[in-house]
């Protein structure tokens, strides 16, 4: 997958790295009842679209594996492909979590609402880190040696 000769994934795990961090900080403002009302539609949003980049950068990382398989072979790049496959996974939960929990706002109530704010939470904390992370693999990737 190429745009112009440039491989998608370059171009897509700029919104997945910017994104996923953003909609997890989001929805820690989320979590704390004076910023519920705030956040929670610029949450829910930025879940769906970050996980859309982050499931877009998967599938363009691996679509650039299959066709530079000797790139598999370096360390940093199998430690960036493994911690990808974690962050899709953080993030897809994470998103799920975000429109349930958002579009269930009203409804939820003292045990229930405290138990939906806590797994949002944890689950936005693992995207942030799983995105940081991967990113982090991947540009030691790229630029590490230079």
């Amino acid at each position: 997958m190429e745009i112009n000769g440039l491989p998608l994934h370059a171009l897509v795990i700029h919104g997945a790295v910017v994104l996923g961090p953003l909609a997890g900080l989001l929805a820690l403002v989320y979590v704390v009842p004076r910023g519920r009302e705030w956040a929670r539609w610029p949450m829910v949003g930025a879940a769906l679209v970050a996980a859309g980049f982050v499931v877009a950068a998967y599938l363009s990382g691996r679509d650039l594996l299959d066709s530079n398989p000797a790139l598999g072979q370096l360390p940093a790049v199998a430690t960036h492909e493994d911690r990808a496959g974690l962050a899709l996974w953080v993030t897809l939960v994470f998103a799920v979590l975000a429109v349930v929990v958002g579009l269930a706002h009203r409804h939820l109530e003292g045990p229930v609402r405290l138990l939906g704010s806590l797994l949002l939470a944890v689950a936005a904390l693992a995207t942030i880190v799983a995105v940081v992370l991967t990113g982090d693999a991947g540009a030691e990737a790229v630029w590490g040696g230079r």
